[in-house]
């Protein structure tokens, strides 16, 4: 009776995990747009295999993204002449590409297949001549999407790597910087963006940066701590010489 009652309860096991890896491979790995832009995401039974880490991840990636949707707005409403470089009908089916460059994973074709920092440095360098505006926020989307393992939608399968989210959260500051800093040959910057002048002060887009960084570098503090309790407790159990439970 033991042994049935053990072979039973092994193919239970079995089974639950079978049904576990099955449901993890149909979660999907990217957001839709409807949730970017609400920054509202419905209940989905997927949930169930997210940890409180891989949900903070998640919250964190649809945030990030809806803030680089604001940030085009504003700089394409400062610099309307960069739409216009794409040939496209209006300002809207601008950057309905862009969103369906970042959401589908499909590299702008201006900037000739490059994707992440490759695509953030030719963006921001003279040789670009096509929609900065565009460019930019793709590249940096592109970027913050492979810090984060190429999805935007994380589970207890993924893994994700704090030094490459941290390391994610610098760039956005670089960026940033390089945003306000960078002009033409003639001193006009290449796009306007935050204003301090006598006409008004305008730091709307630094702010919007900054919550970005924050967000990433909460992460980056929350993905170091869970690594590293996971560690801290294998070691308590040696310490106190515990043994792991079996049932």
């Amino acid at each position: 009776m033991p042994v049935l009652g053990l072979s039973r309860r092994g193919s239970w096991v079995s089974g639950l995990l079978l049904f576990s890896v099955l449901a993890l491979s149909g979660c999907s790995t990217r957001q839709d747009h409807q949730s970017i832009i609400s920054n509202q995401s419905p209940i989905k039974p997927s949930e169930f295999f997210q940890s409180h880490a891989d949900r903070m991840a998640t919250l964190g990636m649809r945030n990030n993204l809806n803030s680089l949707y604001r940030l085009m707005d504003k700089l394409y409403l400062r610099n309307p002449r960069e739409w216009r470089k794409t040939g496209l009908a209006d300002v809207q089916t601008a950057k309905r590409a862009v969103h369906r460059a970042i959401e589908q994973d499909q590299p702008l074709p201006q900037l000739g297949g490059r994707t992440d920092i490759a695509a953030l440095s030719y963006a921001l360098s003279a040789e670009y001549q096509g929609d900065r505006v565009g460019a930019f926020i793709y590249a940096l989307a592109s970027m913050l999407i492979t810090a984060h393992g190429g999805r935007t939608e994380y589970y207890m399968s993924d893994t994700l790597d704090p030094q490459f989210i941290h390391n994610a959260a610098r760039n956005i500051e670089k960026a940033s910087w390089m945003l306000a800093q960078r002009t033409d040959a003639g001193g006009t910057p290449w796009l306007l963006s935050n204003e301090i002048s006598a006409e008004g002060r305008n730091l709307s887009y630094a702010v919007e940066f900054g919550k970005i960084v924050a967000r990433l570098d909460l992460l980056t503090d929350v993905l170091d701590e869970r690594y590293r309790r996971m560690g801290v407790s294998y070691a308590q159990g040696l310490l106190f010489m515990n043994f792991l439970p079996v049932q």
